[in-house]
C-alpha cells in the first residue's frame, strides 16, 4: 500500500497530518469571512500588528484596531491564547469520519454516513450543504435525493473538508483514498463539490509516498475529470507556479480568473490551496502561512494544508510554534469525543491503515 519506510514513520506521518489540520484550522479561523477579510485586508492586519512574515498564529487586535472584526472565536485562537484547539466543523467531519470508519469499516455506504450525522452531529453545528443534507435526512431522503434536494451549496467546500480520514487511512493509494472520499462526499454534494473530495482525499494519501509537493499535485489530479472547471483551475495554478509568477500576481489571476463563484464554492478554495502548497514547497510554517493569506475559506483551506505538510513533514519536525499550544486536546461537538487526545485520535487512524479493504 504505502513506501513509507518504517511503521515509526507511518505513524509520525499520520499524526503529523492530524495536527497540521488542527494547527491550519485554529491559523485561519479568526479571519473565515471571505468576503470581509481580503487577501489585501489580511495582510494590512499583519503589517499594523507586526506579524509579517506569518510564522505563528495570528496575533490579537491592538486595543485601538479600526479594521474589520475577528470571528467571536478568535480569543481562543490567537498566539498566547492557544489552549488546545477550538471546536470547528473542519476538525468534527475530520473525528466523523473515523468514528465512521471505525464502526462500519471500507465498506460503508453513503446512507450509513447519513445515519451517523444524526446520532452523532447536532444540526446547528452544520452548515450549507451539510445543514441541506441533515434536513432531507431528518425528511426521510435517501442520498442522492440528500444532495439535490433544496440544495444550492453542491459545490461548496464542504466535501472537501471531510477528506482527510480517507487520506490518512490509505497512504500512499490515492485512488482507494478518493474512492471512500466519494462515497462520502454525495450525501451532500455533486460534481465539483465531489471532485473536491476526490482530489483532497487523494493529495493526501499521495503525500505519504510522493517526492515532492508537486508529485503529489500531479498525482491527485489523475482521480478527477480532467474537463471539470476543478481540475482545469488546478492544472493553472501549476503553470503559473512553472512560469515563475509570484505568489501574490498568481492568486491575483485566479481571483480574476474565478469571479462570480462564492468564497465558500470548491474551486476558489482549491485555487488558492493549491498555491499555498506549491508555493510553500514542503515547508510548513510557509505552507500554511500563504494558505490562509490566500483568503476565502481561511480555516478549511488552512486546515487542508496542514494536513497535506504534516503527512510530507511528520509531527516530529513541526514547529514547536504549532504543535505545543494545542496541548495534546481537541473540542469537538461530535458526541462523545469533546476533550479526545490528538494522539489518541492519531493512533486509532493508524490502526485502521492495517484494515482490510
Amino acid at each position: 500500500m504505502t513506501s513509507v519506510r518504517t511503521d515509526a514513520e507511518l505513524a509520525d506521518r499520520v499524526l503529523g497530518g492530524w495536527l497540521g489540520r488542527i494547527a491550519g484550522n485554529m491559523l485561519g479561523k479568526p479571519v473565515e469571512q471571505g468576503e470581509v477579510w481580503t487577501r489585501d485586508r489580511i495582510d494590512r492586519y499583519l503589517r499594523r500588528t507586526a506579524a509579517l512574515p506569518l510564522t505563528d498564529y495570528l496575533p490579537e487586535p491592538p486595543a485601538d484596531d479600526d479594521g474589520p472584526a475577528l470571528r467571536p472565536e478568535w480569543r481562543d485562537c490567537v498566539r498566547g491564547r492557544v489552549h488546545g484547539s477550538c471546536r470547528d466543523d473542519d476538525i468534527d467531519y475530520t473525528i466523523l469520519g473515523l468514528h465512521l470508519l471505525e464502526t462500519h469499516g471500507f465498506a460503508f455506504s453513503t446512507e450509513q454516513v447519513g445515519d451517523l450525522w444524526l446520532l452523532r452531529l447536532p444540526y446547528l453545528q452544520t452548515f450549507t450543504a451539510e445543514r441541506a443534507a441533515y434536513r432531507n435526512l431528518a425528511n426521510g431522503l435517501k442520498p442522492p435525493l440528500t444532495a439535490t434536494y433544496d440544495n444550492p451549496y453542491q459545490e461548496w467546500i464542504g466535501a472537501l473538508i471531510r477528506a482527510d480520514i480517507h487520506g490518512w487511512t490509505s497512504p500512499g493509494a490515492p485512488r482507494r483514498a478518493a474512492g471512500l472520499a466519494r462515497r462520502d462526499a454525495v450525501l451532500s454534494h455533486t460534481g465539483n463539490g465531489v471532485y473536491g473530495a476526490q482530489w483532497a482525499a487523494a493529495l493526501i494519501a499521495a503525500a505519504f509516498t510522493a517526492p515532492t509537493v508537486r508529485a503529489a499535485v500531479d498525482t491527485a489530479l489523475a482521480v478527477i475529470p480532467p474537463g471539470s472547471r476543478l481540475a482545469r483551475t488546478v492544472r493553472r495554478v501549476v503553470s503559473l507556479h512553472e512560469a515563475h509568477m509570484s505568489w501574490e500576481d498568481a492568486l491575483a489571476t485566479l481571483t480574476d480568473e474565478t469571479a462570480g463563484l462564492h468564497w465558500i464554492h470548491v474551486v476558489p478554495n482549491a485555487a488558492v490551496l493549491t498555491a499555498g502548497l506549491l508555493y510553500g514547497d514542503g515547508d510548513f510554517t510557509r505552507t500554511l502561512a500563504l494558505t490562509v493569506r490566500g483568503g476565502l475559506d481561511t480555516d478549511s483551506n488552512g486546515a487542508t494544508a496542514g494536513s497535506v505538510a504534516g503527512v510530507l513533514t511528520g509531527a516530529d519536525a513541526i514547529p514547536a510554534q504549532w504543535k505545543d499550544p494545542l496541548e495534546d486536546t481537541v473540542r469537538s461537538a461530535v458526541f462523545g469525543f469533546d476533550g479526545v487526545r490528538i494522539s489518541e485520535l492519531a493512533d486509532r487512524t493508524l490502526r485502521l491503515v492495517t484494515l482490510p479493504g
